[in-house]
This record gives C-alpha cells, sequence and structure tokens, in this order.
C-alpha cells in the first residue's frame, strides 16, 4: 500500500518556474513528479498563469518571492490595488516614497474611493502591504531620490563588482529604455506641429507610439526597436507581414508599454537574438540586462531566461535618472535622426510640408525610425555607459568624434524647405525636444487610479475602433511583380540621371522573384 503523498506548498517562484516549463512544453504529469504535487495542481497553475505573472511582475523583491507562498488579497482590495499604482508610478519617477507619504495617499485613496468604515494607515497596515507586493523597503526619511549623487557611486561600485563576479564582458551587458515618440510631428515658423495640432494642443494617441531602445554596452549589438503603436493592424500596413517589419512591432489600445508586452519582447525576441550574438562572438551565453524601475517592467524572477543565464538588474530608483544609459544621449540621438530624416525625405520627394504630412503613414514612420537607430554609432552608445564603465569609454575610436544631428544641421536643410526657410533656432530646438521627456508607460492622475482600482476603464479607449480600414488583403503573385519590377527597370533605363546602383539593386530584385517563381512552378 503506498503512503499518503505529504503536502506540498509552492512559493510564488515555484509556481512561476512551472509556468516557464509549462510554455515551453512540459507536461502536468512530468511537472507534478518533479514539484511533488497532483496534476491537478499544476493545472490550477496554468488556469492562473496571467494572475501569478502579474502579481510576480508587480513585486519588488526575487528573495521574498522565492518565500512567499500565497497572493492573499488586502480587505481593502480596490484600496490596495490604487496604493500599488500610485507606488509603482512614484518609483519610476524617483520620487521620495517614506512611510509618512505612503499612509497619507492611503488615507486619501480611501476616502476618495468612498470605502465604508473606519481606515488607520498604520505602520502595521504598511508592513502588510509591503509583503502582499515583496516590496523591500519604503524610504524611513521623506528624501529626495532623484539626482543622488552618493548613490550613483555605491550603486556603480556595486555593479562593477557584479559583473566581475559574473565574468561578464561589455558584449554581454545590454541596457533597453523606453520613450514616446511623436511620429507624425513636423515643424513650423510659430510652433510645433504634432500631428494636426499645435504644441499647444493636445497629444493624439493615433501618432504616439512608445519605442524602446536595446543595445549593449559597446553598442555593437542593437536590437530592432520595439515599438508599440494602438492598432493591431493600421491600415496603412495593409498586407504587410509584421514579422517582416524593420521594427518588433506590438499593439496595446493606448499605445503603451505594459507588463506583458515587457515579457513577450525579453522571451521571444531579446533572450534569443542575445544569444545568437554571444554564440557569433564565440563568448558564454549569459547576460544581464539593466533596466530602470518602470512599472511596465516585471520582476527578475519573470524576466529569466529557462537556464537563468540571461536575466534583468535593476537601477535603483535614486540614481536611473543619473546613469540610464540609454538616457544618456543614445534615445535623444535617435530621435533626432528621425526627425531628419523626415526633412530629407520631404526634401527628395520635393513635397511642401502640408503635402508631405498628408502622405506620411505609420509604416513610413517605422521603416524611417529603424533606419534613425541604425545610425546611431556604436560610440555614441558606449559613451553612455561611462559613469557605470570608465574603462569601456572611447575604446572604439574608429567612430571618430563625428558630430550627431545638430541644430544647425536641421536649419540647413530647412533653408530649402518651402514655407519653412526662417523657422527660428528657439522652434527649431522646440521640434527635436517635443517628445523629450515623454515616457513609455502610462502615468495615471489620481482620478485614473481611482477609476482604474474600481475595475473601471476608459469608454472611448474601450469603444474606439482600432485604425484598420477594412480593405480585403490583396495577393499579388510572382508573374505581377515580376511586370510590375520589368516596368520599372525600363523607367530607369529611360532617365538619363539614374544612378547604376539603383538599376542593379532593382536588377538582383528581379532575379530573386524569378527564382521564386521556378521554385513555385516546380513544387506544383
Amino acid at each position: 500500500m503506498s503512503g499518503k503523498r505529504k503536502r506540498v506548498v509552492l512559493t510564488i517562484k515555484d509556481k512561476l518556474d512551472i509556468i516557464k516549463k509549462l510554455e515551453d512544453g512540459g507536461s502536468s504529469k512530468q511537472l507534478a513528479v518533479i514539484y511533488g504535487i497532483g496534476e491537478t495542481t499544476v493545472r490550477d497553475i496554468r488556469k492562473n498563469k496571467e494572475k501569478i505573472i502579474t502579481y510576480a511582475s508587480s513585486s519588488d523583491s526575487t528573495s521574498l518571492l522565492a518565500k512567499r507562498k500565497s497572493m492573499k488579497p488586502s480587505m481593502y482590495e480596490e484600496l490596495d490595488r490604487a496604493m500599488l499604482e500610485w507606488f509603482n508610478q512614484q518609483r519610476a519617477k524617483g520620487n521620495p516614497i517614506s512611510g509618512p507619504i505612503c499612509a497619507k495617499r492611503a488615507e486619501f485613496f480611501f476616502y476618495a474611493l468612498g470605502m465604508d468604515g473606519d481606515f488607520n494607515p498604520s505602520a502595521g497596515w504598511l508592513t502588510r502591504f509591503k509583503q502582499r507586493h515583496s516590496i523591500r523597503e519604503i524610504n524611513i526619511r521623506n528624501e529626495r531620490l532623484n539626482g543622488d549623487e552618493t548613490a550613483v557611486e555605491e550603486f556603480c561600485n556595486s555593479f562593477r563588482n557584479f559583473i566581475e563576479q559574473e565574468n561578464l564582458q561589455p558584449e554581454q551587458i545590454y541596457n533597453a529604455d523606453e520613450t514616446g515618440l511623436f511620429w507624425k510631428c513636423l515643424p513650423s515658423r510659430t510652433s510645433v506641429i504634432r500631428g494636426k495640432c499645435t504644441a499647444a494642443g493636445h497629444r493624439s494617441i493615433e501618432e504616439r507610439v512608445t519605442i524602446m531602445c536595446c543595445a549593449n554596452a559597446t553598442g555593437l549589438h542593437k536590437l530592432k526597436l520595439c515599438v508599440v503603436g494602438k492598432a493591431k493592424k493600421p491600415r496603412s500596413f495593409k498586407s504587410t507581414d509584421t514579422s517582416n517589419l524593420p521594427v518588433s512591432y506590438f499593439s496595446q489600445k493606448g499605445a503603451w508599454m505594459n507588463l506583458s508586452i515587457f515579457r513577450q519582447w525579453f522571451d521571444k525576441i531579446f533572450v534569443p537574438q542575445v544569444r545568437e550574438y554571444l554564440r557569433s562572438k564565440g563568448l558564454q551565453e549569459k547576460a544581464v540586462l539593466l533596466l530602470d524601475n518602470s512599472p511596465t517592467h516585471p520582476n527578475e524572477n519573470v524576466l529569466r531566461s529557462d537556464d537563468g543565464q540571461i536575466f534583468a538588474k535593476y537601477l535603483p530608483p535614486n540614481v536611473a535618472s543619473l546613469i540610464q544609459p540609454s538616457d544618456q544621449g543614445v534615445m535623444a540621438t535617435m530621435k533626432r535622426n528621425y526627425r531628419a530624416g523626415l526633412l530629407h525625405n520631404n526634401l527628395e520627394e520635393g513635397n511642401d510640408l502640408k503635402s508631405f504630412w498628408k502622405k506620411l503613414t505609420l509604416l513610413d514612420a517605422l521603416y524611417e525610425v529603424a533606419m534613425a537607430w541604425n545610425l546611431v554609432k556604436p560610440v555614441t552608445i558606449s559613451r553612455a555607459w561611462k559613469k557605470i564603465l570608465p574603462t569601456l569609454e572611447e575604446k572604439e575610436v574608429l567612430d571618430f568624434d563625428e558630430e550627431d544631428i545638430s541644430i544647425a544641421t536641421v536649419a540647413t536643410i530647412l533653408q530649402h524647405t518651402k514655407g519653412l526657410e526662417n523657422v527660428t533656432t528657439e522652434n527649431i530646438e522646440k521640434w527635436l525636444e517635443v517628445d523629450s521627456t515623454e515616457p513609455g508607460y502610462e502615468v495615471l492622475t489620481d482620478s485614473e487610479i481611482i477609476r482604474r482600482a474600481q475595475g473601471q476603464t476608459d469608454e472611448s479607449s474601450e469603444n474606439e475602433e482600432e485604425e484598420i480600414e477594412l480593405i480585403p488583403e490583396k495577393h499579388i503573385n510572382h508573374a505581377a511583380a515580376l511586370q510590375w519590377t520589368e516596368h520599372l527597370l525600363d523607367y530607369l533605363e529611360q532617365q538619363g540621371d539614374m544612378i547604376l546602383p539603383d538599376r542593379l539593386v532593382i536588377r538582383k530584385l528581379r532575379a530573386t522573384i524569378r527564382n521564386k517563381q521556378k521554385m513555385t512552378s516546380s513544387n506544383q
């Protein structure tokens, strides 16, 4: 007679590990044996996957998740949700968060939510709140977190010791960060045009995307930009396969990065691409991704490869604004390249700016911003690490000290742009910096936090149809593509001013289409 199975209580970390193994094709039966639990328990974990991941993602401590065994809710669930949203936003901004400040906000949200009874935000309540969400600590003193030079030095020393212990090379150290981009923002003589409105107008969600840049400390491995737009299939994409875009494209109703998208990006894009790059360099497939405390960045337990060799590490909130590499001119350079590229395209097409703006689509913008990212030099990225890794500075001397896109460069281009010949330096600067402080995550007001905590959503956002034009996808066969290519070649041959490389590119394309056509015919 077999003995009764000993009851096993899994930690949150155990459950995350099981979810990872299930996603990789592990069977419920095998996992039940490995962890000493019933298959029903494994199926329950699968069923509650999103709930477990969301809980773990909002946690502040890896070690506490390895001990915590339940997701026991607060008796004031709405208050708890509001406080966690508020706390995550404050931490991302690097604002001071002391015990008294938390207590005051909790009292405000309690009454703003219209909750019944008496509420005392005592030290005991604060301790339980921290335990529920695995928050390591909340500062005792009400001190300014942003701009703490002492903390910068402490973190940098600690991080250098860490990479030495882990035996990591600069090629194995990465940073990623998000920013908002007003992709249809163009300059004018008097203001900045954000889509159809001026700088004083509202910000249009349709003409804003979130962009995430990611590269290693040498700047020699830049991953494709991650772009979050509002629509799953914007009308300009038509029959374009999103996997063939020059960026990794995701959608979210407000065009914001969120926990789910970031986790997908890490697992499906970052980890495989980093492995491939390190393998090509003959390096150990081990890497660290340095991140700030954005509310859209999951906990370290979630951001970890199956073998634990590729993982995330977080900058303390009080130093992120000072030393985050992507914020040290990298994203700003990419945006300047993008906007200068728009002006160049306008000049090449010979349009007035208004006509160019009307024709500019999101697909055009994605190709242009991908090119802008490609133009960011490795030395620009490696210099951005100089506070964290000073020995890395100026290693890539082959790039020389070439100046990035400057206001003078943009002014020169504008002198040849109809109607913008006399744009002031001040307006150029405003245009180039229009979204410099735009975050990649949604920043909620107190009223919005309250509505979300109560389960309410923005009706206009929920009911708004995605920007999809219902055009049936048009399949273009090889014969039609070949015919159009032949016509284009004939046109180029007739133009005396067309340079040889342009014609060679089209001829190469024609050869590729012919080969595809032959392969299709032979398979039929």
